[in-house]
């Protein structure tokens, strides 16, 4: 069994484990190429995962294409969630439409409005959610673990490709065909809103066309920077 096989068949048990021990599950799907694998992975093995994306209003458009051929390919709905749109007009008030330049405190606030409320309505009702997140994306995820407690969310997570490198990302969609987000061909390796991600030179991080005006150990928008513990025996089979 080839190494991209085996490690297939790793993040299947722990798909697998995750409905087995928590039933209602969810998978937060930013579209990135790690969770295009998973959105085919769940596809095609635990369909019973529901699925959902978070639309800022500030996405590119060709994250938007994306969500319209997930809907074509996969029969796992992909359930949109939007921000308050009286939190983003009290929001523009304040800071204004890119307030979010002026200081980390200001983006904060705009990731929170447009992505962690929505976030939290998102998995509403749910004992256990999914992530795309790696180690190698950032120097904040190094210390993440396969299946741990959330206790900001109040309900287990699980990071299945955690140990998989981009290399492996790109073997998969490749050998499946998966779709994915036409941006990585012009040099974006992280996806978030148009407006604060940008295309990346040959040799820098993963993350730096993210929030490229922050230094790097304050580069999260909220959804994956809060308390971690509590981490199950689970968390060990990667």
């Amino acid at each position: 069994m080839s190494e991209l096989a085996e490690k297939v068949e790793q993040v299947k048990t722990v798909l697998a484990s995750a409905v087995a021990e928590f039933g209602t599950v969810t998978f937060a799907n930013s579209l990135g190429a790690e969770d295009m694998v998973l959105t085919d992975l769940i596809a095609h093995f635990q369909p019973e995962i529901a699925m959902f994306s978070l639309d800022t209003g500030r996405l590119p458009q060709e994250t938007y294409d994306l969500m319209q051929a997930v809907r074509v390919r996969y029969s796992v709905p992909l359930v949109i969630y939007f921000p308050e749109s009286s939190s983003v007009e009290t929001l523009l008030e304040k800071i204004g439409v890119n307030g979010f330049y002026d200081s980390m405190e200001n983006r904060k606030a705009c990731c929170y409005v447009r992505k962690v409320e929505p976030l939290q309505r998102a998995l509403s009702g749910n004992k256990a959610w999914i992530t795309g997140m790696r180690r190698e994306q950032a120097v904040t995820r190094g210390k993440l673990e396969v299946s741990a407690y959330d206790a900001d969310q109040g309900l287990q997570k699980f990071n299945p490709l955690l140990d998989w490198t981009n290399a492996h990302v790109w073997e998969y969609i490749k050998q499946h065909d998966v779709p994915y987000n036409k941006l990585h061909d012009r040099f974006y390796p992280s996806i978030g809103c148009a407006p604060c991600t940008r295309s990346v030179t040959p040799g820098e991080d993963i993350r730096s066309g993210r929030w490229w005006w922050e230094s790097a150990e304050g580069k999260e928008c909220g959804l994956h920077a809060g308390k971690i513990s509590q981490i199950s025996s689970f968390g060990s089979a990667r």
